[in-house]
């Protein structure tokens, strides 16, 4: 990890590359809209002839779904003690979520008219689950639990199999989260199958969920024929700690998010020199060893930094520009810092709130908004499953009051056949 202060020669460029790691490949998007395309075009064939060729096994019609008995055979395998573990980190999502649950309104603003709100779940969500070598049952508690609360009436997942099996522990998320169809499919071909739909996958209204760069390409080209929830980036976490943060805490967290993959970024601000040179020998003795070792040490050599700042203020500004998707606050006062932060996907307050603990356990969501997209966008929540519907009800006499302005509005616009559709009501008389 490179160690620099603010008031160094390159020190912006610097921080500016790491801001803008994992820029698009055009090459990669060339591909992704061929498979998009062809998905589009033949159904069910391409999906299958992609997933025998980037997956290795082969699907038809009657395979590619999971049977419940299936996803309920391999939940039955996990461990009871692990069983605790995902039914209490489900049940915190929950209960967090249900604080999101938006409600109807509607207000007789004046005399005759009516004006409201109504929020309508979707009916049909798709939720991409990350396969491969690694199982992320956190993910589908993530995604599902808010879907579910908001009343989603159908929730279908798609997964690519590992070693030709559902994961038991992402098989036990789906359980808890509410799932209700499960398809053996991954990539871009998964997330054009749910955007299209195919003789086999049904078409969803939106697909959420993180996923590679394939994914994350692919979600971005069918958006508009359906909604996503974001376009996930690389992972990375920014800490920003004085004197009082304990050293091993903090390179512990820089470490947790460097172990994602080699495009993740840990970055650390504080005014203490010092500090930041001891974070720097903490991080190289916990490194060793690391089963993700490599990794870690890949993402932390391109795109991980200890940055001197002149004052805490300068964290706080730098951090805004940086918009991270995990903002952690190691210091002696984080009262008088949080009011100032406003772009972060979640900000975790104190050296016992480490960003593992809202990965998974704390209860609110960890899709995040990635890349510096937090500067307009929001965690993943029940609000992401709704519509917003709004309702309105003049009577005639109501109407009448602002006929003669809306007309003249029409006219103001060259819309002369709106301005007609008010006039038509304004010379009408009731018998």
């Amino acid at each position: 990890m490179r160690l620099i202060g603010t008031d160094e020669v390159g020190f912006a460029e610097y921080f500016r590359g790491i801001m803008n790691r994992g820029g698009g490949d055009e090459m990669l998007r060339m591909a992704v809209e061929n498979i998009v395309r062809e998905v589009a075009l033949r159904g069910d064939e391409a999906v299958f002839e992609y997933t025998l060729r980037f997956d290795g096994y082969d699907l038809n019609a009657a395979s590619v779904q999971l049977t419940r008995e299936e996803i309920r055979a391999a939940a039955a395998l996990v461990a009871p003690a692990d069983r605790e573990v995902l039914a209490l980190a489900a049940a915190r999502v929950e209960r967090f979520h249900r604080r999101q649950l938006p409600t109807d309104w509607m207000d007789e603003e004046e005399n005759g008219v009516r004006i409201g709100q109504r929020f309508t779940p979707l009916e049909r969500v798709g939720i991409y689950v990350p396969g491969g070598l690694a199982a992320y049952p956190s993910t589908v508690i993530m995604a599902a639990v808010p879907a579910r609360i908001a009343g989603v009436e159908e929730i279908v997942a798609v997964t690519p199999l590992r070693r030709g099996s559902l994961d038991p522990l992402v098989a036990l998320a789906m359980e808890l989260g509410g799932v209700n169809r499960v398809f053996k499919i991954g990539g871009a071909q998964a997330v054009a199958a749910l955007a299209y739909g195919t003789e086999s996958v049904p078409r969803v209204d939106k697909i959420v969920g993180p996923g590679n760069a394939y994914v994350a390409t692919a979600k971005q080209l069918v958006f508009g024929r359906v909604d996503i929830d974001m376009i996930a980036g690389p992972s990375e976490v920014l800490v920003i700690c004085d004197h009082t943060a304990p050293v091993p805490f903090v390179a512990a967290d820089l470490l947790a998010q460097a172990e994602h993959d080699e495009m993740a970024s840990a970055v650390v601000l504080t005014p203490d020199g010092e500090l930041a040179r001891r974070i720097i020998t903490e991080l190289s003795s916990q490194l060793t060893g690391l089963p993700r070792e490599a990794i870690a040490r890949r993402s932390l050599n391109s795109y991980g930094a200890a940055v001197v700042t002149k004052d805490l203020e300068e964290a706080v500004v730098l951090a805004n520009i940086f918009a991270p998707e995990h903002l952690e606050l190691m210091v002696a006062n984080p009262g008088e810092i949080v009011p100032r932060l406003r772009h972060a996907g979640a900000i975790f307050i104190g050296p016992y709130t480490p960003e593992a603990l809202g990965d998974y356990m704390a209860g609110p969501n960890h899709i995040l908004p990635t890349g510096g997209t937090a500067r307009f966008s929001s965690p993943l929540g029940v609000y992401d499953f709704v519509k917003r519907t709004s309702i309105l009800s003049f009577t005639g006499p109501a109407f009448r009051r602002y006929g003669p302005q809306t007309e003249r509005y029409a006219s103001l616009e060259g819309l002369h056949a709106h301005g007609r559709s008010v006039a038509v009501r304004m010379n009408h008389r009731e018998d």
